[in-house]
């Protein structure tokens, strides 16, 4: 893979290229990208997403907009500081107009909506919406879809359903958001399709990235961003360079910022806590400071700030290192999997899981998720296919007065009339499927 290419500015419909010298400079198109995210409504809808405590009586902890905004602070970092390494490893790239902001540019967006297909009540609602296709009603279709078409939805992915949402047409809207190609390949950190399901223990092959209904949207970013196919079996490549970087953005914010959530909210306690986060941060913290901090938020705020630091500098130094293999394909982990503070990062880890993750009101929202996700589906996918089979009931023509008109899209294709229910399921917030789905079993009025 090359850079130049590997920096496209093309966006869905262009017949010609976008040169990078010929950009307006006070709003170049990977600031537009920032922009279209910023103003879509499924950015919007994660302001009432789970990150890690779902449904919060406070106003402390993240939801996926919170999180998303501060994965994007990081990315933009980790961007601009290897992008000033690039150029001075690539002239080329200086001669054609590219600076190192454009690297934070196309890495802080894709980090902005990385969560951007994640279904309502967290990673639990992507494994309620598998379920109830897997072992739930949902399983009755298994033998009228192809293998990669219902892989699909029982494994079912917010990153592939994020793909579907950035770039999905719809009428008079050719190519959804219509972002550059830079920034969708940055997105996708698992550039293959559902089957065959984990063949390597590359990271590439970890999930999938693209639905079925959206494989030649893929293949069309793909190859013009010169991405190196990985399979002549499957649909499958390795990743865009920056999708590295993307990660780690991710990687670093949950890792430090659920943990300080969970110290915040009393789930982990605090002398226990910091003394973890003080083994990543002992080579920068300073003592005096940190005991002259009155209050418990204060001090984890100034021990999170400096843990990011360290792992922002961390990322950025192994990413360097091994330009060369990541363009090539052939470095198989993550970034922070590489890192020297592996250990410090898994015992966070680990306790967050012990402590917050699996804590009762985490639980309790999941499993009320689970119901919720599995009764909203079996209404509207059961309502949509009896209407186009003729046999729908009036309980049937009253819920698809509830279903917007752009997801009943005449179709002979069950699987595409599946999956516009799972982007509609998908799409609403905790609260919004909540009301809907007290409103289809009768619980208000």
């Amino acid at each position: 893979m090359n850079w130049e290419q590997l920096l496209s500015l093309k966006r869905f419909g262009d017949t010609q290229k976008r040169p990078r010298a010929a950009q307006d400079e006070t709003r170049l198109g990977f600031d537009v990208d920032f922009d279209r995210i910023i103003f879509s409504s499924a950015f919007r809808s994660l302001q009432d997403k789970t990150q890690v405590i779902p449904l919060s009586n406070t106003d402390f902890v993240h939801t996926r907009l919170t999180h998303s905004l501060e994965v994007s602070v990081v990315g933009r970092t980790l961007g601009r500081r290897v992008g000033k390494v690039l150029l001075e490893r690539h002239p080329n790239l200086v001669a054609l107009g590219y600076t190192f902001n454009d690297f934070g540019s196309i890495v802080g967006t894709a980090s902005l909506m990385h969560d951007i297909g994640n279904p309502p009540f967290g990673h639990s609602g992507e494994k309620a919406i598998g379920e109830y296709f897997k072992t739930g009603k949902g399983a009755k279709y298994k033998e009228q879809l192809t293998a990669n078409e219902y892989q699909d939805l029982i494994d079912f992915e917010g990153n592939a359903n994020g793909f579907k949402i950035l770039t999905e047409s719809r009428m008079a809207i050719p190519g959804g958001l219509r972002l550059s190609y830079a920034t969708l390949g940055a997105f996708l950190k698992y550039p293959k399709e559902s089957l065959p399901k984990k063949p390597t223990n590359h990271i590439v092959d970890k999930k999938y990235g693209f639905f079925q209904s959206d494989k030649a949207s893929f293949l069309d970013v793909v190859q013009d961003l010169g991405m190196k196919q990985k399979s002549c079996t499957a649909v499958s490549f390795y990743r865009h360079p920056l999708a590295y970087l993307v990660e780690a953005a991710d990687d670093i914010c949950y890792t430090i910022i659920d943990f300080e959530d969970g110290i915040n909210l009393g789930l982990i306690e605090e002398e226990f806590a910091l003394e973890y986060m003080i083994k990543l941060v002992k080579d920068t913290i300073d003592s005096k400071k940190y005991h002259s901090l009155e209050h418990k938020t204060d001090r984890v705020s100034y021990l999170r700030a400096l843990a990011i630091g360290v792992l922002i500098n961390e990322a950025v130094s192994i990413f360097l290192a091994n330009e060369e293999a990541i363009l090539k394909g052939t470095f198989e982990k993550s970034l922070l999997d590489k890192c020297k503070y592996e250990a410090q990062i898994n015992d966070i880890l680990k306790i967050s899981v012990d402590k917050i993750y699996k804590s009762t009101e985490v639980v309790e929202k999941e499993v009320a998720g689970y119901r919720i996700i599995a009764d909203l589906l079996d209404v509207f996918v059961s309502a949509l296919n009896n209407k186009f089979e003729g046999n729908q009931s009036n309980f049937d023509n009253l819920v698809l007065n509830l279903l917007p008109e752009e997801y009943q899209t005449e179709t002979s294709s069950l699987y595409h009339r599946i999956m516009q229910i799972c982007s509609y399921v998908s799409r609403m917030s905790d609260s919004y499927a909540i009301r809907m789905h007290k409103k289809i079993t009768g619980n208000i009025i």
